[in-house]
């Protein structure tokens, strides 16, 4: 397991692990399969740093959590979804979320759409 995973992670690495060589799955692969897993699950919690967060010093749309944004669910949606959410929301909540776009996803579409 990466160093900083938290005790949580690390008991899910090992359970992981464990039942992959009891069940004979991913012979002689079962640590490489389980630390995927564990690190994917991290990721999608926004428990890791990606690159461009390690490059630069801290910016408050890397900092924001996904909860912190005006649309519910925001990183789950599609480009079209998000189109359709944007009609009530004010300059503030779109520069937001075009930060946090730009910063994370930077899916044209949805930057189009922000007026980027």
């Amino acid at each position: 397991m990466p160093v900083g995973a938290s005790p949580k992670r690390e008991r899910e690495f090992r359970k992981l692990e464990k039942e992959f060589r009891q069940e004979g799955r991913y012979p002689g692969r079962e640590d490489e399969v389980a630390a995927r897993i564990v690190n994917k699950q991290r990721a999608q919690a926004g428990e890791t740093r990606t690159a461009h967060e390690r490059e630069n010093t801290s910016s408050p749309a890397l900092d924001a959590p996904a909860s912190d944004l005006p649309i519910a669910g925001y990183q789950h949606l599609t480009v079209a979804q998000i189109r359709d959410k944007l009609g009530g929301l004010s300059a503030s909540q779109l520069r937001r979320l075009r930060d946090y776009e730009a910063a994370h996803k930077k899916r044209k579409g949805v930057l189009q759409a922000l007026g980027a």
